[in-house]
């Protein structure tokens, strides 16, 4: 291993790790994880909430959450998630040959809150064609989005027509049938998305969406994932 190598090597793991930290002062505390949510996706879909553009399949067994199709797709967590929180997940983009195996489009909403509908995401009926989030308050990250050649991260302010773009990268990308092994990190203003162990995005927000659901978006894709977890954040000695 290069010395470089060694030194991205270490700056990767201290990043990791002041991810688990509490956003503010040097020299504050570690933070402590309690798992608070998960699914190891070999009872059907009994946590989630599927929402279609033009139909496809979503599937939950053996371990794996499928999703095979041609249009848009939200795939909702039930549960509303209120932070600090990680969040992490495993997705491999499928490339074998099939009609919706397009690599592209691993994609999330997460602290999302309908401005029609603030107590209740689901009293709002969407169909899957993205302009339908648009009165979505949200952070949306759009991974190796259109036909894999950007990844994005926006801030969604609950207006048609209006999502703001924090950061717009031409790489990373995905690779087909290569896992990403993804983090999210909800805490207060600081908000972070990983991928394999690189810091993607790093945002702080001044005026911080606090809480409300993930899903996993794509379209046109097929994606296989697996691993989905999520630990509450705390101080030492501090239970939540």
């Amino acid at each position: 291993m290069t010395t470089r190598r060694r030194a991205l090597g270490a700056l990767a793991a201290g990043a990791a790790l002041a991810a688990l930290a509490p956003a503010g002062a040097a020299g504050a505390s570690p933070r402590h994880r309690r798992l608070v949510a998960h699914d190891d996706f070999r009872r059907g879909l009994r946590q989630w909430v599927v929402e279609l553009e033009n139909g496809g399949t979503v599937t939950a067994s053996r371990g794996i959450l499928e999703v095979d199709v041609p249009a848009g797709a939200t795939v909702w967590f039930k549960r509303s998630l209120q932070g600090p929180y990680v969040l992490e997940y495993v997705a491999t983009p499928v490339s074998a040959g099939g009609v919706n195996d397009r690599v592209s489009d691993l994609n999330n909403f997460w602290n999302a809150v309908d401005v029609r509908s603030p107590d209740d995401l689901f009293a709002v009926r969407r169909g899957g064609a993205l302009a339908e989030y648009d009165y979505l308050k949200t952070y949306y990250v759009g991974y190796g989005a259109n036909t894999n050649t950007t990844t994005r991260l926006r801030r969604y302010v609950g207006q048609a027509g209006v999502r703001p773009l924090i950061h717009d990268y031409t790489e990373p990308l995905l690779v087909a049938n290569e896992p990403n092994h993804v983090r999210i990190v909800s805490d207060g203003s600081t908000v972070r998305w990983w991928n394999n162990g690189r810091l993607v995005f790093d945002y702080a927000d001044p005026e911080p969406y606090r809480g409300g659901h993930f899903a996993f978006r794509t379209t046109w894709s097929h994606f296989r994932i697996s691993d989905f977890r999520v630990w509450s954040l705390f101080p030492d000695g501090h239970i939540l």
